[in-house]
């Protein structure tokens, strides 16, 4: 018996950089990006795979995972989404995370890489 290796639906390729899996190559692509934008001084740091908790009137709807969370030379946060395909869920959920996020931390910059 033998087992196959099954595709994603979204032909998105796992990828490994710096000995982390990545969702695709999209992704590690940014990551070596981000990677490069620290070593030019450019960018202070920065997170992969946040889970930012997404509440409504104090109720648990679900959890969202921020690609990445960039820390800027100034202090300022930027979440950033990088996107192969939008799917309709995916879209819901970006609308409620910016409906709250926006709301409660309206100095942070949201970014969707397309």
């Amino acid at each position: 018996m033998y087992y196959v290796k099954r595709q994603n639906k979204y032909n998105a390729k796992s990828t490994e950089y710096g000995g982390l899996i990545y969702h695709s190559k999209k992704e590690a692509g940014y990551a070596q990006e981000l990677d490069l934008r620290i070593k030019a001084k450019d960018i202070k740091s920065w997170e992969r795979q946040v889970r930012v908790d997404l509440k409504v009137n104090d109720q648990h709807i679900c959890n969202y995972y921020m690609d990445f969370v960039v820390t800027h030379n100034d202090g300022s946060l930027e979440y950033v989404e990088v996107k192969g395909f939008q799917t309709e869920v995916w879209r819901l959920k970006w609308k409620i995370f910016e409906a709250i996020f926006n709301k409660e931390h309206p100095d942070i910059i949201l970014t969707i890489v397309k």
